[in-house]
C-alpha cells in the first residue's frame, strides 16, 4: 500500500464504474480510504470493486442514480451501515454531449441538468447533514469544467449546470465551513483514456487542433487528475475551501491569435 495519505476515511464516489471516477476510487483506496462507488449499473460497479479488492483496498457498490433523491439517501445510509461514517464525497457523476442550442431539445436539456446540477445537489445535501451531525466535518469535492464560466459551443446544457455547481460549491463552502466541511472543484481539461469527454472528438483532426490550444501540446492524464482529488480531500488542504482548481495543461488561457503566430514560427 502507498502512503495513507486518507487512512480511516470513508469516500463516495459517484459515476465511480469507469473513467475519473474508477480511477479517483482506486486512488482513494490505494491510499488508505475505504470507498463505496455508485452508478447506474452493478453489473458496471462490481468488477471495479473486485480490482480494488484484489489490490488490498476496501470498497463497496450501490446501485444509485443521482437524479433520484430516494436512491441518494439510500446510497447514504448504506454507507453509513457499512463502513460508520463518511469523511468524502466526489461528485462525479456527469452526462453531457455536444449539441447546437438551437437543436437541443427539452429532454436533452433535463437529462444534463437533472445529473450534473440536480445529482450533485440531491448527494451534497444528504452527505453534508451526516457531516454536520457527525460534529467531525469532512470534504466534497465536485467535478466541472472550465467552460462553467468561459462557455463553449455545443455545451450549453452541461456548461449551464456546472456553472451552477460551482455557485452551489462556494455558497456550500460558504455556509458549511465553520462545521468543518470543505468544498472544492477541481475543472479538467481533456484528459485521454478516459471513456468520457475523450470520445466526443469526431475525428483525429478535432482532436489534433485542440491539442494545439493546450499550451503543454498533450492530453491530461486520468493519475494526474486522481493525485489532485487526493490533495484536496486530504488533510494537506485543509485549509482550501470554496475554490476551482483548473487542471488543463493551460488550455483555458485562450492564447487567441498568437496561437496562429507561434504555429508559423513567429513566437
Amino acid at each position: 500500500m502507498e502512503g495513507q495519505w486518507l487512512e480511516d476515511k470513508v469516500a463516495i464516489i459517484t459515476g465511480g464504474s469507469s473513467g475519473m471516477g474508477k480511477d479517483i476510487a482506486m486512488t482513494f483506496a490505494r491510499h488508505g480510504a475505504s470507498v463505496l462507488i455508485c452508478g447506474r449499473s452493478m453489473e458496471r460497479l462490481e468488477p471495479v470493486v473486485d480490482e480494488i479488492k484484489r489490490n488490498g483496498g476496501v470498497a463497496q457498490a450501490f446501485e444509485c442514480d443521482v437524479r433520484e433523491p430516494e436512491k441518494v439517501n439510500n446510497m447514504v445510509q448504506y454507507t453509513i451501515e457499512q463502513f460508520g461514517n463518511i469523511n468524502i464525497l466526489v461528485n462525479n457523476a456527469a452526462g453531457n454531449f455536444v449539441v447546437k442550442s438551437e437543436d437541443l431539445s427539452v429532454n436533452g436539456w433535463r437529462a444534463v441538468e437533472n445529473i450534473v446540477l440536480n445529482g450533485t445537489w440531491y448527494c451534497s445535501q444528504a452527505v453534508g447533514k451526516r457531516m454536520i451531525e457527525s460534529g467531525h466535518g469532512g470534504s466534497i469535492l465536485n467535478m466541472v469544467a472550465t467552460y462553467a464560466w468561459t462557455g463553449s459551443p455545443g455545451v450549453v446544457h452541461s456548461a449551464s449546470a456546472k456553472a451552477g455547481v460551482v455557485a452551489m460549491s462556494k455558497t456550500l463552502a460558504a455556509e458549511w465551513g465553520h462545521h468543518g466541511i470543505r468544498v472544492n472543484c477541481i475543472a479538467p481539461g481533456p484528459i485521454g483514456d478516459t471513456g468520457g469527454a475523450d470520445k466526443l472528438w469526431p475525428n483525429e483532426q478535432i482532436k489534433q487542433r485542440i491539442l494545439r490550444g493546450i499550451p503543454l501540446r498533450r492530453l491530461g492524464k486520468k493519475e494526474e487528475i486522481s493525485n489532485l482529488a487526493l490533495f484536496l480531500v486530504s488533510d494537506y488542504s485543509s485549509y482550501i475551501t470554496g475554490d476551482v482548481i483548473t487542471a488543463d495543461g493551460g488550455a483555458s488561457l485562450n492564447k487567441g491569435f498568437l496561437e496562429q503566430w507561434q504555429e508559423v514560427g513567429d513566437l
